[in-house]
């Protein structure tokens, strides 16, 4: 046996290990079976998600969508789906997939296929290579656009279909899969793919959903959220022919001193959108709706600031200090409560080197504003709306390009029950919040006609969801944080416990 072939050995041994009790307290020896079928396709399950990263998918570029979704397709089919059918709506396909297994429960299965835009020059690897590296205390991690955004979890979850299969066992539950090509761009036209009558009377059958994820922290802690903070992407845009003032076309700057600026105008706007300060909402009617946490709620958040390590937090996201220095405390409780207006981004005139003495014609600014339970999207963006009017900026284009409501579930749900189950039987007590602070629409399963409970699930680590050097963990050498295989073995585990909850 070769170095790399006992390491693998190892490391699956350790994860057979890590599973152990889970397993004996299931009493189920198909599991032991399944475990053996895993380690045997690591291979396979590793070259399946290079594939996958190697393929972009990039909505907001209309960049390699179409192959996209075939080469998703094929994935499914291959992992055993019997079904699986391209459902075309307004903007990019989803897909809609069955696995009749024969069981007396139904499984709903969330997927996304598009990624994040990318800029090559920010990556230490080339963003579609996916390349195997060495993270220093970690171990072998996949490097990738999608890596943990979504396609890590989503092919260690098709790795379990492929490994219970080959295992000669049947799944323990049926499956409906639903996917979409544009959650990176505030998915537009899911509901166009969950609502046709096909798709809805499948759904109907299922007793919760789920997205697989990536959801162990460096330390082998878990998060778990009951929700999702709603969004809506816009742009705000200032021209001189919609104002009817300033510029129709970019002019000399020396002309600032009698012809007024679209790019002041915007600016002047978007301060009125915000405390002076930039961070509380101040339009009209905006968070109206809003519900503040309740009692169980502020438990929630309190019991998980004190078992999260606030330094680690700071550190991941580079900053000293929270909003008006306030504790670890109270900053959860406004990130899982408080709806927020951001600017994303703002261009206007030129911004290449050096000077250029123009007064522009035109100035956009990127927005994405988040909602709390409650709130609606098509009322919050009628607020906006009225509020610029308001205040003398009804000439600025409001332009939506995406977003959803708030989901949320209960911890009773049995789909939940199911995920504490699992991870109890890990030995590990996961951490539960409200809800998380970024979006996801779960509110297409969470909200009318369907209601269904809906989640996150996965054991694994990734980090770098939209930044340069995405990556997910491949083989681990932190006891503390599964692999690829280990993640693929929570997949199995979960469905198995799903069935008897």
């Amino acid at each position: 046996m070769n170095r790399r072939r006992f390491l693998q050995a190892t490391a699956a041994s350790a994860a057979t290990l890590a599973f152990s009790r889970n397993a004996i307290a299931a009493n189920n020896p198909d599991l032991a079976i399944i475990q053996k079928e895993i380690e045997k396709r690591h291979d396979e399950s590793v070259l399946r998600l290079q594939q996958w990263i190697r393929q972009p998918s990039i909505a907001a570029e209309h960049r390699g969508m179409d192959e996209g979704c075939d080469l998703a397709m094929h994935m499914l089919r291959d992992a055993g789906f019997g079904e699986v059918a391209k459902i075309p709506t307004d903007g990019q396909p989803g897909i809609f997939a069955t696995l009749d297994a024969g069981a007396p429960r139904t499984l709903g299965i969330y997927f996304m296929y598009d990624v994040k835009q990318v800029d090559p020059a920010e990556w230490s690897s080339p963003p579609f290579e996916a390349a195997i590296i060495e993270k220093p205390g970690l171990g072998k991690a996949v490097i990738g656009r999608g890596a943990v955004n979504q396609k890590g979890p989503e092919a260690s979850f098709l790795a379990a279909l492929h490994a219970i299969r080959g295992a000669g066992r049947k799944l323990p539950v049926n499956l409906v899969f639903v996917a979409e090509g544009e959650e990176e761009i505030g998915s537009p036209h899911f509901p166009q793919i969950v609502r046709r009558p096909e798709v809805l009377a499948a759904l109907r059958k299922c007793s919760g959903v789920y997205i697989p994820s990536a959801e162990q922290d460096l330390d082998g802690k878990v998060t778990m959220t009951l929700g999702a903070k709603g969004v809506i992407e816009l742009e705000l845009v200032s021209s001189g022919e919609k104002w009817g003032r300033g510029p129709r076309k970019d002019v000399h700057s020396s002309l600032k001193a009698m012809i007024d600026s679209p790019a002041w105008h915007l600016v002047e706007a978007l301060s009125t959108l915000v405390s002076p300060d930039g961070n509380t909402p101040a339009i009209a009617g905006f968070a109206d709706k809003a519900r503040p946490l309740s009692a169980a709620e502020k438990k929630m958040i309190a019991e998980a600031a004190g078992r999260l390590d606030e330094s680690v937090a700071k550190k991941q996201y580079g900053t000293e200090h929270w909003i008006h220095d306030v504790s670890y405390q109270e900053g959860l409780e406004l990130l899982q409560s408080r709806p927020t207006v951001n600017i994303e981004g703002l261009v206007g005139g030129y911004t290449g080197p050096g000077g250029k003495t123009i007064l522009p014609h035109r100035a956009v600014a990127k927005l994405d504003l988040r909602l709390v339970p409650d709130m609606k999207a098509d009322e919050a963006l009628a607020a906006l709306k009225a509020h610029l009017a308001k205040r003398g900026f009804g000439d600025i284009e409001v332009n939506m390009t995406g977003g959803y409501d708030p989901n949320s579930t209960s911890a009773d749900a049995p789909l939940i029950r199911a995920q504490v189950a699992f991870y109890r039987g890990q030995g590990i007590d996961p951490i539960i919040l409200p809800r998380s602070a970024g979006s996801w629409p779960g509110y297409v399963f969470t909200g009318d006609p369907l209601h269904l409970p809906a989640g996150h699930f996965g054991m694994g680590h990734g980090s770098g969801a939209h930044a340069p050097d995405e990556y997910f963990v491949i083989e681990s050498k932190n006891p503390n944080v599964q692999g690829i295989d280990g993640a693929v073995r929570s997949h199995v585990e979960y469905l198995y416990e799903v069935a008897t909850i």
